[in-house]
């Protein structure tokens, strides 16, 4: 079964109404190769029904978020981005410099995972997330400048 109705059917499960729109929504991002702003689930959604607004969208993305659905992560300069949570853990490195985004792989820091719950007894949540810094391009333009 598709994860766009694996995701509709435990919502059902839940009690949750399905809506037309609620279900695009869910088709857009879970059929979606990458992550997708809410921006871009908007102008999909709006090829096929452009009665949807975007807080329509962003309401929609956050339900998903809140019921462990989807992902948001905050890649800085405002732009957010949503997956579901099939796409699988990853971390996002964000060069703050030129921007680019490389995707890295969860287990880099599953030690910190188990070292936050030893230590204090917090489960983090970094299935899906960003980190700041600059990439080896970057890093070394700022070397030959110095």
């Amino acid at each position: 079964m598709p994860h766009c109705h694996t995701s509709i059917e435990t919502l059902r499960r839940r009690g949750y109404r399905i809506t037309p729109q609620r279900a695009l929504i869910i088709e857009a991002i879970a059929h979606s190769c990458r992550h997708m702003t809410a921006e871009e689930v908007f102008a999909r959604v709006q090829q096929r029904t452009p009665g949807v607004n975007i807080a329509t969208i962003y309401r929609t993305l956050d339900f998903l978020v809140k019921e462990g659905l989807a992902h948001r992560a905050d890649l800085g300069s405002g732009q957010v981005i949503y997956a579901t949570i099939q796409h699988g853990p990853h971390i996002h490195l964000v060069c703050r410099q030129c921007g680019t985004v490389i995707e890295a792989d969860e287990q880099l820091i599953a030690a910190l995972r188990v070292q936050l719950q030893q230590q204090y007894g917090f489960a983090a949540d970094l299935q899906h997330f960003a980190l700041s810094g600059l990439c080896r391009d970057c890093q070394e333009r700022f070397e030959t400048e110095q």
